[in-house]
Parts: structure tokens; C-alpha cells; sequence
């Protein structure tokens, strides 16, 4: 048994589901009241019996048809209120528990977006989803039925057994005999349903993760012809969840067997020493048909039990599996407004001063608009691992020491595997550095809160990502209030003129991970959202690589422009990329290996000079072919 499951094995389903008090203390008025409603609505049936002993031993012993006829007349009326009263209940609980569910679907996914994107690594997409949609299903279920009518067939049960023993105690004796077995069964059915239930939840957040990455990858499936095995994965999945919904199946109908046989026995017990009574004229007939009456409306109360017990286990389940991902810890926020308030001022104006005409520049600085007396960006002694390394990993990164100057652009040149892009996350704080700082015009982005970074940020990865929503929509993420003239500008400038020949311009939906483009019209709406809020740091990794040689030329001008009035750090495979830049660094075993222009470079360094002269093949048989 994993320890997991021997973790739910040993939980309490009752101190698990209270964790959900938050979300329900806004609306317990009405989930008291219809509480409440549940509980006098199913008393009214335990009134019938009283109500039938009365016309069996008066109206009916004494053969007065108008009694009878009241008394059907206050069964019928006993009957419908019964009725109306759960119908109300029903409706006092509906909208505010869709109004729980809607909060707690809410705040995970506003959780979801402040977690750390190692926490996403971790993570299956088909489990978070399966907690955000049939788990948070089953606890407005359990929220809607099982916990109200746990009290009130409790309630029900309880009054109940009262009447019974007050008609006649010698029969309530033996209707009260069942009760230590069934609390037994119910103990050890509890515990073994926990296992399984938990063990389908997760199933079926692993069979939502092979149904969502088939969609997602169905051209990769269809390229190579792996329908089959993708089928035979699904299917394996599917047999395992439908072997374990039959063991949950078989549990469920083994201990309602118990709990129907063992009363039903106990009732046929208390029938035939009744009948033995009522010949010996020590009890009543109508006495006796209240008796049974009551005994078999306490039938369902009993019965329920097992399919009570079952649903609670799962929405125990849900609740875990929930609070599983809201308890996973957030993003430090990296310090508060009003502690950076200074800090910020400061930044402001050293960024006002590195655009002002004449701004002094430091030796050696690259003399373009916007190098002035700013700090730029700085890697101090800046070392990562991820969190689930073992402790006795290497870091990815290990002593990182360089600066991009104010205004300059630094290419950020290495192998395959050599941490580019783990050391360009760091800087919008993706991951959190294990030791060392960087900072922004000297400010230590750890101390400043997330949103003024990324706003002083912009970043454009290397596998373009595209929402469910227009060109604009997606542009436009890159920059709080930016409008049409920004958007146009941002086109521009990586040359995605495309978008004026789709059906509906800026407008047109893209679909979902913009899949109805290309993968070089993905890649310059993913640059176009860099650039638009015109950014003071901009980090690009890798920017270009899905560009044919021509339009990769054109976006090449554009940028350059770009870069003139921002600091920029770019991961380049190819001589064309570096060439944007002023300066080079070469990454190697996690470790700036060497710095210099792309000329000292290639003349001093043996690994620059042979990526280099990889990427020149690269791009020579790229023009061969082309042509």
C-alpha cells in the first residue's frame, strides 16, 4: 500500500471534512434551516403509524366509516406536507451550495496562478483538474444530501426507536438488538471504502491527464501513427479505475446487504412475537400495526446508512485531495509596497536619468540611448537547484557572476543542457535562486513584490504559448492598459503582418495553444507580447528560432530598435541572433565560461568558436534548402 493511501487509511473523514467550515460558515443559516425542514419533514412520517393505530383501533374496531375517512384525510395531509417541506429544503440548499462550489473553484485556481512553476513541474495537469471539477462535484453533493440527511436520519432514528419502545418496549428491545453489529460493519466499512475511494479519484485524474495530452498531442499521434498504443494506454487506465469501481461497487453492496438482512430479520423477529401477543390479547392490533408501521418507515434511515457513509468517504476524499493543492506553499510575494516604496522612487528615477541627453555612461558601458547611470541587471554569486533535487545533486547553476550593463544587450550563447534557460527564469522569478542575489538597477528583485518586477520584465520563451482568445487578447498580455496603438506597434516590430490576413484581424480567435497558426506566427505573437509594454529588462530566450531565414532578418531589424532603449539578456543558438547583441556570454556546466563580443569570443574560445561554427553549418544547409 503506497503511503498515501495507508495516510487516508488513517485519517479522520471528520476532521478532513471540517476543513471545509470556511466555506460553509457563509451559508449555514440556510443549511441549518433546511436542516431543520429535513428533520420535521421526516418526523411528520413517523406521525402515520400514530395516526393508523388510532383508525385501526377506533374508527375501523368500532365500524365508523366517517372515522376512517378523517383519518385518511389527515394520512393524505401528512403525506403532502411531507412532501412540500423536502421540496423546500431542496431549494433553500441549492443556490448557496453552487455558490460554495464557485468559491472553492475559484480559489484554487486563483492559487493555482501563485504557486510556484516548480510545483507545476510536480504536478499532472489531469490531477489539478480533476480536483478542480469532479472532486469539487462530489462536495456539493455530500454538502447537498449526505450531511443533512446524516442528521436527520440520525434524528429520525433516535425519535423513532422512542416511539417504538413507548408502544411496546418488549418489541423495541429487539429492534434495538442489530445496533452493535451494524456499528462494527459500519467502522470497517468506512476504513476499506476510504482506500478504494481514494484510489479512483486519483485514477480518474490520471486517466484526465492521458485524454487531455492526447488531445493536445494529437498531431504527434497522428504523425506517427501511435493511435493504437495511445488507445491501449487509455484502455489500461480505464480497466484499472473500472476494477476499482467495482470494488467499491462490491463494498457498497455487501454492506447494504448487512444493513438491509439484519433489521429485516429483527423486524420479522418483532412481527411474529407480536402476533403472539395480540392472540393472547396482551396487545393490541392497531398497537401492533403501528409497531410494523414504524419500524419499516425506519427502514430507509437504517439502509441509508452504507450509501451515506460511502458518499462521505469520497467527498473525505475530495476534501483532501483539494487541500493537497491549497496547501501547497505560494510564491514568497518578495517584499511589500510600502517597504519597496523608496526603492521604487529610486528605480524610477534612475530610469528617467539613463533616457535623459547627455546621462554620464560608465567605461567600457555599450553607448546607446538608455545606458546612463542605472545599475542594469546583476547575477551575484547566483547558484540554483531545483527543490526536488537530491541533497547531493550538483546545482544547475553554480556561482553565476555577470552583468548586462544599462542598455545593453547580452546574448547568452551554450550547449544543450548548459541551464540558459533556467538562468533567464530566474530573472522574472519563475524559480526562486538557491543562493546569491540578482538585482535590477541594484534593487534585489527577491525584495520587490512580483507585480512591479514583472512589470519591469518581459520575457518571450522559447516554445510560444497562445491562450483560448483573440490575437489582441494575446498581445495585449504583455502590457496592463496597453490599447490598439501599442498592439499595432508590437506587430510591427516582429513583423507579424499575418495577422491583417486573418478572417477577423486582431480579432481572430486562435484557438486553443494557438494551434490554427504556425509555429513561426506563434513564435512573433509570443515576441510581439515581450516588446509591447516596451519593458525596461526584456529576456528572451531563444526568440527566433522558428523563423525562416527571411522573416527572421526582418524581425532582426525591428528588434534592433527594441534593444536600443531596454536591457536585454537573449539566448542565441545562431550567429544571426548573437549579432543582435553587444556583448557575449558563453555558459558552460552551469558556470559562465567566458564573456567578450562575439569577434574575442570566437578568437579565444574553443567551445564559443565550435557552437558557433555548428549554428553557421545549421543555418548554411537551412539556405541550401530553401533555395
Amino acid at each position: 500500500m503506497s503511503e498515501k493511501h495507508a495516510a487516508t487509511r488513517d485519517r479522520s473523514a471528520v476532521r478532513t471534512l471540517l476543513r471545509l467550515w470556511p466555506y460553509v460558515r457563509p451559508v449555514r443559516t440556510r443549511l441549518f434551516s433546511a436542516a431543520f425542514v429535513a428533520v420535521v419533514a421526516s418526523c411528520l412520517g413517523l406521525v402515520i403509524p400514530l395516526v393508523l393505530k388510532w383508525m385501526v383501533d377506533g374508527p375501523v374496531a368500532g365500524r365508523d366509516p366517517g372515522g376512517v375517512w378523517l383519518g385518511a384525510l389527515v394520512l393524505l395531509l401528512l403525506g403532502v406536507a411531507e412532501a412540500l417541506l423536502f421540496g423546500f429544503r431542496r431549494w433553500l440548499v441549492a443556490r448557496p451550495l453552487a455558490g460554495v462550489e464557485a468559491a472553492m473553484r475559484a480559489d484554487l485556481y486563483r492559487h493555482l496562478q501563485r504557486l510556484p512553476v516548480s510545483f507545476h513541474d510536480r504536478w499532472a495537469s489531469g490531477q489539478l483538474l480533476s480536483r478542480g471539477t469532479t472532486d469539487l462535484m462530489l462536495l456539493r453533493m455530500f454538502l447537498a444530501f449526505p450531511l443533512t440527511f446524516l442528521l436527520v436520519n440520525a434524528t429520525t432514528i433516535l425519535v423513532g426507536y422512542v416511539i417504538l419502545l413507548g408502544q411496546q418496549w418488549t418489541l423495541g428491545l429487539v429492534l434495538l438488538a442489530p445496533i452493535p453489529p451494524l456499528v462494527i460493519l459500519c467502522s470497517v466499512f468506512e476504513s476499506r471504502y476510504a482506500i478504494v475511494a481514494r484510489q479512483a479519484q486519483d485514477q480518474v485524474g490520471d486517466l484526465t491527464t492521458v485524454v487531455e495530452e492526447s488531445v493536445l498531442g494529437i498531431r504527434i499521434i497522428k504523425g506517427f501513427g501511435r493511435h493504437r498504443s495511445q488507445a491501449r494506454a487509455f484502455r489500461g487506465l480505464s480497466e484499472r479505475l473500472r476494477g476499482t469501481e467495482l470494488g467499491k461497487a462490491r463494498l457498497l453492496a455487501g454492506i447494504w446487504a448487512l444493513i438491509t438482512t439484519i433489521p429485516e430479520v429483527t423486524i420479522g423477529a418483532a412481527l411474529v412475537l407480536g402476533t403472539i401477543q395480540v392472540a393472547d390479547g396482551a396487545l393490541s392490533a392497531g398497537t401492533l400495526v403501528a409497531f410494523l408501521s414504524t419500524a419499516l418507515a425506519l427502514r430507509w434511515p437504517v439502509e441509508s446508512i452504507g450509501f451515506l457513509l460511502a458518499m462521505s468517504q469520497e467527498a473525505a476524499t475530495a476534501t483532501e485531495r483539494y487541500f493537497e493543492v491549497m496547501d501547497a506553499a505560494e510564491e514568497s510575494s518578495g517584499g511589500s509596497h510600502e517597504s519597496t516604496g523608496s526603492d521604487a522612487s529610486t528605480g524610477s528615477d534612475a530610469s528617467r536619468s539613463s533616457h535623459e541627453p547627455g546621462a554620464a555612461h560608465e567605461p567600457g558601458a555599450a553607448h546607446k540611448p538608455g545606458a546612463g547611470s542605472a545599475d542594469g541587471l546583476r547575477f551575484e554569486g547566483v547558484e540554483f537547484r531545483y527543490p526536488d533535487a537530491s541533497d547531493g545533486a550538483a546545482p544547475v547553476l553554480a556561482r553565476i557572476d555577470l552583468r548586462v550593463r544599462p542598455g545593453e544587450t547580452m546574448a547568452l550563447v551554450g550547449g544543450t543542457g548548459s541551464g540558459k534557460t533556467t538562468l533567464t527564469a530566474l530573472v522574472p522569478r519563475l524559480h526562486e535562486v538557491t543562493d546569491g542575489r540578482i538585482t535590477l538597477d541594484g534593487e534585489d528583485i527577491a525584495a520587490m513584490p512580483r507585480e512591479r518586477l514583472r512589470e519591469l520584465v518581459s520575457v518571450a520563451f522559447e516554445e510560444p504559448t497562445l491562450f483560448s482568445a483573440s490575437v489582441g487578447e494575446n498581445v495585449l498580455m504583455g502590457a496592463e492598459g496597453a490599447g490598439g496603438e501599442e498592439l499595432g506597434r508590437a506587430l510591427d516590430i516582429a513583423q507579424a503582418g499575418f495577422v491583417q490576413s486573418l478572417p477577423h484581424g486582431a480579432d481572430t480567435q486562435v484557438g486553443e495553444q494557438g494551434l490554427s497558426l504556425s509555429g513561426g506566427q506563434r513564435q512573433r505573437l509570443a515576441l510581439a507580447r515581450a516588446v509591447v509594454g516596451q519593458p525596461r529588462f526584456l529576456v528572451l530566450d531563444d526568440p527566433l528560432s522558428a523563423l525562416d531565414v527571411h522573416t527572421e532578418a526582418l524581425v532582426e531589424a525591428a528588434l534592433r530598435r527594441v534593444l536600443e532603449d531596454t536591457t536585454a539578456l537573449v539566448v542565441a543558438h545562431r550567429p544571426s541572433t548573437v549579432m543582435l547583441a553587444d556583448r557575449v556570454a558563453l555558459l558552460s556546466g552551469g558556470r559562465i565560461a567566458a564573456v567578450g563580443t562575439h569577434q574575442e569570443l570566437l578568437r579565444t574560445n574553443g567551445e564559443y568558436a565550435w557552437l558557433m561554427s555548428g549554428a553557421d553549418a545549421q543555418k548554411t544547409d537551412a539556405e541550401e534548402g530553401a533555395r
